[in-house]
């Protein structure tokens, strides 16, 4: 129990790993000047395609750089380099830029592939840990991502070291991004599947209920006729319209409840008697999240899309918007 008790708290090991990885990074803040802002440039003068690679954990790093490229304006391709010895430096060609990733800068891998990228030839990025190494030598510019130590007890298990090179990379990605003044809706192109996709990309025309779905009644039926297109169309209200198909109101789940608690005689009423006239509208090419936010802001649950006459051409439901992801 003593020898328990004087146990380092995991939480102590853990405060010491965050900041000595911490300081890695703020370290790196110091490094990057003309090298760095170099490395943008050639970069964006790449009229070929942007290759990654490292080995071991520096090529997982490598992996999520070239994914975090990809998605924001950057192409670029993870390239293996055990399979590059075996024939994948196939796909390295005359014009591209290849960013490697190493610590020691002195692989057996990087040993045998850089000669041949030299032969090809291509332009080097090294984002490397030992600038004194054949990486940083053979490398048309080098980013030094060096540490003093790793967060590891031991000095060994690649830490402070990865998250380095990581941060290094995001710093380029983000740099690119706005070099090319790469917008939120570019990213959307590259996420449709996402939140952000959809909150930039998804349009009301593409979810609205249209045609024969839109409930829809003139303002001098029977109240009892409003009701029965409600139920019928099933979206909690419909639309209410002139002889020239005009939107003139709408009657909605709430205006009958409020009728109901200050009058229960409705069979002389008419539409045009019980609707709320001048409703919320908005057209069919605004932004669905532009729509939801609407909705939310007037405390409305139905919302009417008109055309360039005014006529209903659809309508949401909030349950649409949500369904659709969001909120």
């Amino acid at each position: 129990m003593e020898a328990n008790n004087k146990r380092e708290k995991p939480s102590l090991k853990a405060n010491e790993v965050i900041r000595i990885e911490a300081d890695a990074v703020l370290r790196l803040c110091d490094r990057l000047g003309p090298p760095f802002d170099n490395a943008v440039d050639m970069m964006l003068s790449c009229r070929g395609r942007v290759i990654i690679t490292g080995m071991g954990k520096s090529g997982l790093i490598a992996r999520k750089i070239a994914a975090t490229m990809n998605s924001t304006g950057t192409p670029s391709i993870f390239l293996h380099p055990s399979d590059a010895v075996h024939g994948d430096l196939g796909m390295v060609q005359k014009g591209d830029l290849v960013i490697i990733l190493s610590k020691s800068g002195n692989t057996e891998e990087l040993k045998t592939i850089l000669p041949i990228l030299k032969r090809i030839p291509v332009r080097i990025i090294g984002i490397v840990g030992n600038i004194d190494s054949l990486l940083g030598r053979e490398a048309d510019i080098v980013l030094d991502v060096s540490v003093e130590e790793e967060a590891c007890p031991h000095d060994l298990a690649p830490t402070a070291s990865t998250t380095a090179s990581l941060v290094m990379g995001d710093a380029l990605a983000i740099a690119l991004l706005q070099e090319r003044g790469f917008t939120p809706e570019d990213f959307a192109l590259f996420h449709p599947g996402g939140n952000l996709g959809k909150r930039l990309l998804l349009k009301v025309e593409e979810l609205m209920k249209s045609g024969n779905d839109v409930p829809s009644v003139h303002q001098a039926v029977p109240l009892k006729d409003a009701i029965l297109e409600i139920t019928e169309k099933r979206l909690g209200a419909t639309c209410v319209v002139d002889d020239d198909g005009i939107l003139v109101g709408i009657i909605t789940d709430g205006d009958l409840r409020r009728l109901l608690e200050r009058d229960t005689d409705m069979k002389n009423l008419l539409a045009v008697d019980v609707m709320t006239r001048a409703p919320k509208v908005i057209s069919p090419g605004i932004l669905a999240s532009s729509a939801l936010a609407f909705m939310e802001k007037h405390k409305i649950t139905q919302l009417i899309i008109t055309d360039e006459n005014q006529r209903p051409a659809g309508i949401i439901h909030m349950h649409d918007l949500v369904e659709a992801g969001l909120k």
